[in-house]
């Protein structure tokens, strides 16, 4: 079935940017071929690790990125920040580490991907209690851009 032009640029874009992300150093925690990872005790965020029965707990959950189909989902989040993240899109994609930590007021998410087409891409997010979402960027290390993304929390 032949395809648009519209969707063969749209195609085409994505594959760039996600067989771009350059290779960046794994933390000593980073557990070889696994698809879900726990992040070491210093992330790379300078936050503050969340007191217990934080409300870090809201960014436990599976997240969808709507333009694209992608899923974040944050299993555990220990009293330290580190966190056990799995990404898929739509097979599993290996996470390095995560970190779910507060910032002030602020729930911040960090996860770096750690594969095939995705080595050193990271996402930074801040979870907006008001719309029950994860915003912020996802740097796509090889060709040193940055955009900007959305999840949402799947049912």
């Amino acid at each position: 079935m032949p395809f648009s032009p519209r969707a063969l640029v749209r195609l085409t874009c994505c594959l760039l940017a996600f067989s771009a992300c350059k290779r960046a150093d794994v933390p000593a925690a980073a557990a070889p071929g696994s698809t879900a990872a726990t992040a070491p005790k210093a992330g790379p965020a300078s936050a503050s690790a969340p007191a217990a029965g934080a409300p870090v707990a809201k960014a436990k959950g599976r997240w969808l990125r709507p333009d694209g189909g992608y899923i974040l989902a944050i299993t555990t989040i220990e009293a330290d920040g580190r966190a056990e993240a799995g990404y898929f899109n739509p097979n599993p994609i290996k996470v390095a580490w995560a970190t779910v930590k507060t910032e002030g007021a602020d729930i911040k998410v960090a996860v770096e991907l750690r594969d095939q087409n995705y080595p050193g891409c990271i996402y930074k997010l801040t979870y907006l209690a008001d719309k029950d979402r994860l915003v912020g960027t996802y740097f796509q290390a090889q060709m040193q851009q940055t955009y900007e993304v959305e999840f949402v929390r799947e049912p």
